[in-house]
């Protein structure tokens, strides 16, 4: 990877980290999306699966949709995915029908993550398409942030805990 491309990414990741503060703030799991096509953000968005109820609605699913919606096609051939957090099952899953030419995720997810950690969902040969996958982009940021959100969350409870 060329130090240009490495800019790039760092550029994409840190817009999926503004997106992963966006849901923190809305009190949801802080998990943040873009889809680039060539070097210019398409799509970007944030977990919003309790503000929606809905269960689908996770930041990659959100960020493919838009970009689908952008170029008028759910085909997006050319278009990279960058997430702060390895995608689960639904999200790879999405990966693939989208046929995303490639995904960039920082955190690793050792409970849910099915592109290294679990297993391998991206490239299983009955796909009709695989996925190019980088792990470990801006890793310690997007790890710190999830860890900052569930650490509040427990003292949030431990406090609740100790009024009743």
């Amino acid at each position: 990877m060329g130090i240009d491309t490495q800019k790039q990414d760092e550029k994409f990741m840190r817009a999926a980290l503004v997106q992963a503060q966006r849901a923190a703030d809305a009190d949801e799991v802080p998990i943040g999306a873009v889809v680039v096509l060539g070097d210019q953000v398409i799509a970007e968005a944030h977990n919003q699966v309790i503000t929606l109820n809905d269960p689908t609605a996770h930041a990659e699913v959100l960020a493919l949709r838009q970009a689908g919606e952008k170029i008028g096609n759910y085909r997006l051939v050319d278009c990279e995915l960058f997430v702060t957090l390895e995608p689960c099952t639904m999200c790879a899953g999405a990966c693939v029908h989208a046929r995303i030419k490639r995904l960039v995720y920082g955190a690793s997810d050792a409970k849910a993550g099915v592109v290294q950690s679990v297993e391998d969902n991206l490239n299983k040969p009955f796909h009709n398409h695989l996925v190019k996958a980088e792990s470990g982009f801006l890793s310690h940021e997007c790890g710190q942030i999830i860890s900052d959100f569930f650490s509040k969350k427990r003292q949030q409870k431990k406090i609740e805990s100790l009024t009743e």
